[in-house]
């Protein structure tokens, strides 16, 4: 029984022996090593990385229903943001729950009386060709008078035309605001700033649209067809019209700009 028990003993030690000098593969080069083996390709060119995060107004959109549930706000954590229509109505246990977890309601005011503009211009390469399109639809629900620069089919184009006539709508007056489209909104807004009395500026977000019209005071809009898709545009541009440039200390600002600008022209 000793002798067994020696035996056994001394085949345990030497499998731990062996154990221990078996290299082992670290977890980190594994999935490092694998993910660069794996070709991948971005679905689209994220120029803002934070765009995603910048700017979240909400957790939940419950804004297309008149009346709001439990059930509409189960899964929520304490202190989350919804946000719902002026009119919407709650159930009894949809506000006990409200109140319970401290959940903040967003209000979604009335897209027709919220605009700040009522006329404006849009434009875009082949590549926002398609948003622009869908885009005039949503501006003329809002009541906005419309002038369309093209381009008008998805033929290859060079963006700098179309911002350009945009940019110079805008520069005359003879609309209050432009939107243009193409792959990243960059190009188009480097353009349009070319253009005298143009405050381009290319937004991803929300609170990005809202922070260019109440601290800068744009008046042209660009967006990337790559980086949005036509929803969170609608959002945007919807900001971006219902903006203004009120605080004088922000008109202050614009108006540094508006100097150095005319230090430049000849």
């Amino acid at each position: 029984m000793a002798n067994d028990k020696e035996t056994r003993d001394r085949v345990r030690a030497l499998v731990r022996d062996v154990l221990e000098r078996v290299p082992v593969e670290d977890e980190s080069s594994f999935s490092s090593s694998a993910s660069t083996s794996a070709e991948t390709f971005p679905q689209r060119l994220v120029v803002n990385s934070l765009k995603d995060e910048v700017g979240k107004e909400f957790d939940r959109d419950e804004s297309a229903k008149s009346l709001i549930t439990e059930d509409d706000l189960r899964g929520l954590d304490g202190g989350a943001r919804v946000r719902v229509s002026e009119n919407a109505k709650f159930t009894p246990l949809a506000a006990d729950l409200i109140k319970e977890r401290g959940i903040e309601l967003v209000v979604k005011s009335s897209r027709r009386d919220s605009s700040k503009a009522k006329s404006v211009a849009v434009g875009a390469d082949h590549g926002g060709f398609q948003f622009k399109e869908e885009l005039k639809i949503f501006l003329d629900e809002l009541g906005l008078q419309i002038r369309d620069f093209g381009t008008n089919s998805t033929d290859a184009v060079d963006y700098p035309d179309f911002a350009h006539a945009v940019a110079r709508a805008v520069s005359e007056k003879s609309v209050d605001v432009g939107i243009i489209i193409d792959g990243a909104g960059i190009g188009s807004a480097m353009t349009a700033n070319k253009v005298p009395n143009v405050r381009a500026a290319a937004c991803y977000s929300v609170a990005l649209a809202r922070n260019s019209r109440e601290h800068n005071g744009a008046n042209v809009l660009t967006l990337g067809s790559g980086q949005n898709d036509f929803s969170q545009i609608k959002e945007i541009v919807e900001a971006f019209l219902a903006t203004d440039l009120t605080e004088e200390r922000h008109r202050k600002r614009v108006g540094k700009i508006d100097q150095i600008e005319r230090q430049y022209k000849r």
